[in-house]
């Protein structure tokens, strides 16, 4: 079980599960990913060369007995509420790459929506950008 885990650890273990949950992380979300925190505020003093370990720990949590909820417990009790959207909005970033969101991940979603107490409309919105986002020509 991962130990006490910080806000970065928090916001990259919502990125692994969104990766994760179709049982394959591609290329594109692995990349979107390491740009996420790479560009991302939030993500100023977060030293880089963890990133591999954190996600590590992540899969290795949810890999476990009922892993998928204590991730999500956990994920909730780390983070401060001013930062669920955010949460939410990352998970939605790399579900889109792939320009195909599946039923798996629309479920994770859904969990991590009702975890952080999230309102429709918000995520309705964060799901709405990112759908123009990636929209194509």
């Amino acid at each position: 079980m991962a130990g006490k885990l910080g806000t970065h650890d928090a916001l990259i273990y919502v990125m692994v599960m969104a990766s994760a949950v179709d049982s394959s992380m591609s290329d594109s979300e692995l990349s979107r990913i390491g740009q996420l925190v790479k560009a991302l505020p939030v993500f100023d003093s977060f030293d880089e060369n963890r990133l591999i370990d954190v996600s590590q720990a992540c899969a290795d949590l949810v890999s476990g007995p009922e892993g998928l909820d204590i991730a999500l417990e956990t994920i909730r009790d780390t983070l401060s509420p001013r930062l669920y959207d955010m949460a939410y909005a990352l998970a939605v970033e790399v579900m889109a790459v792939d320009e195909a969101v599946l039923p798996e991940e629309i479920r994770l979603l859904q969990l991590l929506r009702d975890r952080l107490s999230l309102d429709k409309l918000t995520c309705a919105a964060i799901e709405r950008s990112a759908i123009a986002r990636y929209r194509r020509a």
